[in-house]
């Protein structure tokens, strides 16, 4: 893997002179500078753990990781899968392995099969040094809880999954994911979830370090909201053609957020890039 843009002390530094209250410099400097060593080889996962760790003295953050071909599609038939690759996938299990919670909609759990994260021995010393669960909770947003509880996402997690819902859900599916053994969060005072009430709701449990997986209408809600504080996106060197959804869908904004560049990783052509909200 190849550094193609290192984020500099001054770069890092031009950014939080734009920035009155994020501090993107503190990971730039975690970010393994591009060596000979380092310039043309596969990264360790320690590597990447420390590339993407999580900044410190935010109290909570919320990033988005999504993979888009270059005619902008998210996904090919349904799924993300096809359009991603070997170096997404380390990437994608590296995020998850960092993450408090994993922040999904429950169209992307119906649709990806969703299952519970797993615990991986490679990242057990990052994930106890940071006082973390084996594994990452899976955080399900849902209105009408319309999900199949009988699933080993909801029976057979390694932490105990989460479901996001407004306070007038329905009782009886509430009910019934919590006798399936899932935690019901509430985060809208309707029948809806309140996007900017999301992270607040799950720092109230100790759940600060927040990851989204889309799909693409969760993450358009967190857009909208200004609610996501940082962008992992994938770059695939794929076209499409089609009417794929992109990666952020639902209305659009009146005025468009700005998010500043990062670091911009490279391999076989894909880019892995990493955007902060100024």
């Amino acid at each position: 893997m190849r550094r193609l843009f290192p984020v500099t002390d001054q770069t890092a530094d031009q950014t939080a002179d734009r920035t009155a209250d994020r501090t993107a410099d503190r990971t730039a400097d975690r970010t393994p500078p591009r060596t000979d060593e380092t310039a043309d080889r596969e990264w360790s996962l320690d590597e990447l753990a420390d590339a993407y760790a999580y900044p410190e003295g935010e109290t909570t953050w919320l990033r988005a990781n999504m993979v888009s071909t270059l005619d902008g599609a998210a996904h090919h038939d349904g799924r993300a899968h096809p359009i991603s690759g070997d170096t997404d996938m380390r990437i994608f299990g590296t995020l998850r392995s960092l993450a408090d919670a994993v922040v999904v909609g429950a169209e992307t759990v119906r649709k990806e099969g969703y299952r519970p994260a797993k615990a991986r021995a490679v990242f057990e010393r990052h994930r106890a040094a940071a006082g973390q669960t084996a594994a990452p909770a899976i955080a399900v947003v849902s209105a009408g809880l319309d999900l199949d509880f009988s699933l080993p996402l909801f029976t057979a997690p390694v932490t105990p999954t989460l479901l996001v819902t407004g306070a007038s859900a329905p009782a009886d599916r509430i009910a019934a994911a919590e006798k399936a053994g899932a935690v019901v969060v509430i985060a809208g005072e309707g029948a809806t979830v309140e996007p900017e009430r999301v992270a607040p709701a799950l720092a109230e449990r100790g759940l600060t370090r927040l990851l989204t997986e889309g799909g693409p209408r969760l993450l358009g809600q967190f857009v909208a909201a200004g609610a996501l504080d940082e962008l992992c996106l994938t770059v695939s060197p794929m076209l499409t053609a089609g009417d794929a959804q992109r990666i952020a869908g639902g209305s659009a904004l009146q005025v468009p957020a700005r998010f500043a560049l990062a670091s911009v990783l490279e391999e076989a052509g894909f880019l892995f890039t990493r955007y902060r909200r100024t």
